[in-house]
């Protein structure tokens, strides 16, 4: 009596139109990120390099770099304000202003952008306010701060807000409206309810766009929070920085400005990278900040 036998499964077939993603290679991507970096690095040493020529060699050609600090006189100013405590009181007290009006910026900006996206009341009478006002540059407002306000304090932080809430709604506004009608109608159909349209389609699907405009209104808020410092602060690294303006240190100016940029960096970069923690699920190239 024979053994009957068993036809072995065909494999499976993968249907013609699923797209292939291709495997990526870790030493591939290692190499690529390390030749990005190095030529980042390179940038920035020739632009400092070309920096220190022009300064050490008084070159005047329309520009007056001879009376510009070099790098190694920036750099020496620098190192011996990093052994200051006032350097740091600075930087904390900006770094407190610009989390308190970013803070509320966001806690402000994006319920209102999504109220405008959704409700056509809204749009006609908090976005009328909203178009009226966005063109004023927040900076200003100084005077109006100044007189309403009990304290500067508490009138930076407004203007620091002001400056960063703008970004903050048209960018959520604009993330709600491109969403998919379809997509809030299916939920619907299967019996969910505005809520669950709410936490299951509006809030996932405009987060790219929202942290497009944090990372936009993070930069906006340091511009202004920087100007209102140089104008009525009396702590801070604009503050500081036109402190050594006015009394011609020269050094000491480019040490601010380099420190407002690199102030700005870390805070862009951090709401960057929380960004794409928070959108690991959206394949690179489609929203993700």
């Amino acid at each position: 009596m024979s053994t009957p036998t068993i036809a072995a499964a065909p494999p499976a077939q993968r249907p013609l139109d699923m797209p292939v993603t291709p495997t990526a290679d870790p030493g591939h991507r290692g190499g690529h990120s390390a030749r990005r970096w190095a030529l980042r690095v390179a940038t920035v040493l020739v632009a400092v390099g070309v920096w220190q020529l022009l300064a050490a060699g008084d070159v005047v050609f329309w520009l007056h770099f001879d009376t510009v600090p070099s790098p190694t006189e920036v750099a020496s100013a620098w190192w011996a304000r990093l052994h200051t405590d006032a350097y740091y009181i600075d930087i904390a007290q900006s770094l407190i202003r610009i989390g308190s009006g970013f803070a509320l910026a966001a806690v402000v900006g994006v319920p209102l952008g999504i109220a405008l996206g959704r409700s056509q009341a809204a749009g006609d009478t908090v976005g009328t306010l909203t178009e009226l006002a966005r063109p004023i540059p927040a900076i200003a407002l100084v005077p109006i701060a100044i007189l309403v306000f009990p304290s500067d304090e508490s009138g930076m932080v407004f203007i620091t807000c002001v400056a960063a809430v703008f970004p903050i709604i048209v960018s959520t506004r604009h993330a709600v409206r491109a969403l998919p009608t379809i997509w809030e109608e299916s939920v619907l159909t299967m019996g969910g309810t505005r809520r669950d349209v709410l936490l299951r389609v509006i809030l996932p699907g405009i987060t790219p766009g929202v942290f497009g405009g944090l990372s936009v209104g993070i930069g906006v808020a340091w511009i202004c929070l920087i100007s209102a410092e140089m104008v009525s602060g009396r702590l801070g690294i604009g503050y500081q920085t036109w402190q050594s303006y006015t009394v011609v240190d020269y050094p000491g100016v480019f040490v601010g400005m380099f420190t407002i940029a690199a102030l700005g960096a870390a805070t862009s970069g951090a709401i960057e990278l929380i960004g794409r923690r928070i959108t690991r699920w959206l394949p690179r190239g489609e929203g993700r900040p």
